[in-house]
């Protein structure tokens, strides 16, 4: 852990919904299904090393990212 930064909130987008084999991945992550049709992930990130490894997983199971959000906290 890098203590140098403190942990941030973010908020990310991916298109469409997760299968179930798929958002066990993002288990750190609350999931919420968007009536649109995509998913959004909410959690804590460590520092930026974390949220490289977490966009590198989406693009590794073929996800289309939408969005990523610093926020201010785990809404």
């Amino acid at each position: 852990m890098n203590t140098q930064y403190p942990s941030m909130h973010y908020e990310i987008r991916i298109k469409g919904y997760l299968d179930d084999d798929i958002a066990i991945w993002f288990n750190a992550f609350k999931i919420e299904y968007t009536p649109d049709g995509n998913t959004v992930l909410r959690g804590t990130v460590i520092d930026q090393t974390e949220l490289h490894g977490i966009l590198m997983r989406i693009r590794d199971l073929g996800l289309v990212l939408l969005m990523v959000q610093q926020t201010e906290g785990d809404q």
